[in-house]
């Protein structure tokens, strides 16, 4: 097996939405402001080789949206999936699996693509079986309307019309061996049924940490964002997520921090912080 990192694009979000209740004096020692209280983010996947299957985690935004659309979030860098894709020697039609956390726009985006004369959509990746879980189909189909501006119907319902889609089966919250070395915990705080990739690597448990724990910035319980659906749980499954993690030694793949791509936690007796930060190469050569 062999795993790569991708960014799919950088972007900004008003940091008050992002963390929620915390006030701005303290998430901004972590996550500093623009002058209209803008952060920066990052879009990050992962690829993983294994065998005969090449299984890309997630999509980022795409670029299919209008210029209207891609205004409200301040896209910068050079970076895109397909663009990173290609530079690691690989094309869109050699990726078998297509493995969606969940559906907020800038997770799944990039999985879909307008047709040659733009009268329609279609998957990016022609050969992959797209997963989510039945659950969150659902709830992404008949959105709230809290979520409703993050589940776009132009990036959900073209996979299952192109027949591609396949569904990850919830017995619990945690399903092992969706793929070799690949279990999948389920969350419901931040949306119902997002799937938290935890991946057997190089003798480690690296955990793709989707939208459960954004950034470094999000590791003290009370910092949780202000789109999370249920908070509360969030919290929770926060709480005993950040334990685990310490007793086993689990290394984050942290999709959203914009200057940290890996981190490992501690005990404090403040409770869980960071340990260390790292790039994807200096923990795994």
């Amino acid at each position: 097996m062999k795993i790569y990192p991708l960014n799919t694009g950088n972007f900004k979000l008003d940091g008050g939405a992002m963390f929620g209740v915390v006030p701005k004096s303290l998430w901004s020692r972590t996550n500093p402001a623009d002058a209209n209280n803008m952060c920066d983010w990052s879009m990050r996947s992962i690829l993983i080789e294994d065998g005969d299957r090449l299984i890309l985690v997630d999509t980022g935004m795409g670029d299919k949206q209008s210029e209207k659309f891609f205004s409200h979030y301040y896209m910068s860098g050079d970076d895109s999936l397909i663009g990173n894709l290609n530079r690691l020697g690989f094309s869109a039609n050699e990726v078998t699996d297509v493995f969606l956390t969940h559906l907020h726009f800038d997770h799944c985006g990039g999985a879909v693509e307008w047709n040659k004369d733009r009268t329609g959509f279609l998957p990016v990746f022609k050969n992959a079986t797209y997963w989510s879980t039945e659950n969150h189909w659902k709830w992404a189909t008949e959105p709230n309307p809290r979520e409703k501006a993050s589940f776009l119907s132009e990036n959900i319902l073209p996979l299952q019309e192109s027949g591609q889609l396949k569904f990850v089966n919830r017995t619990g919250d945690f399903t092992k061996n969706v793929f070799q070395n690949f279990d999948v915990l389920f969350v419901d705080g931040h949306t119902e049924s997002m799937m938290i990739p935890h991946i057997n690597y190089q003798g480690k448990t690296l955990v793709f940490m989707a939208d459960l724990l954004p950034s470094t910035g999000h590791i003290p319980l009370p910092f949780v964002m202000g789109y999370d659906t249920r908070p509360l749980i969030t919290m929770s499954e926060k709480e005993l997520f950040l334990k685990t993690a310490v007793e086993k030694d689990y290394v984050l793949f942290l999709e959203h921090d914009s200057v940290n791509e890996l981190c490992t936690l501690q005990n404090t007796e403040k409770g869980v912080r960071l340990k260390e930060t790292m790039s994807f190469n200096e923990m795994f050569s």
